[in-house]
């Protein structure tokens, strides 16, 4: 029970981060919430995802009892960055038409897609009791 309980926590916590992510990858050097630099795009957002959704994953993998369950962070935040950038508040489209959108998705999607692998890898060779 405990395990599932904190699985949970821990896809919430992919849900949170994926929304704020995507709404704050338009930032830019503008004067106007950070300081100004020829408008220059300031996607900072994209190092959030490197760095927090591989460790959702390694999070996830600790209290799993099957890979589903380990990938499940990353399927979270995937779906959510999906869900609200095509149909955002409103029915806006809030996912940028430029490279930041990209790099975002790379950004989170491969890290956590290689922590998944290292977890499975982890399974395979009787690394885990799981």
């Amino acid at each position: 029970m405990t395990d599932r309980l904190v699985l949970a926590g821990i896809a919430v916590a992919a849900f949170v981060l994926a929304v704020l992510e995507l709404f704050f990858l338009p930032l830019r050097l503008d004067g106007t919430l950070l300081p100004r630099a020829d408008d220059l795009p300031f996607p900072i957002t994209v190092l959030v995802a490197i760095v927090t959704t591989p460790l959702l994953v390694v999070a996830a993998s600790r209290h799993a009892h099957r890979t589903l369950a380990a990938v499940s962070p990353l399927l979270v935040w995937i779906g959510t960055l999906l869900l609200f950038g095509l149909f955002g508040p409103g029915g806006d489209v809030v996912l940028l038409n430029d490279w930041r959108t990209l790099v975002l998705f790379a950004g989170g999607a491969l890290p956590g897609a290689i922590a998944v692998g290292a977890h499975m890898g982890r399974v395979a060779g009787g690394g885990d009791d799981h």
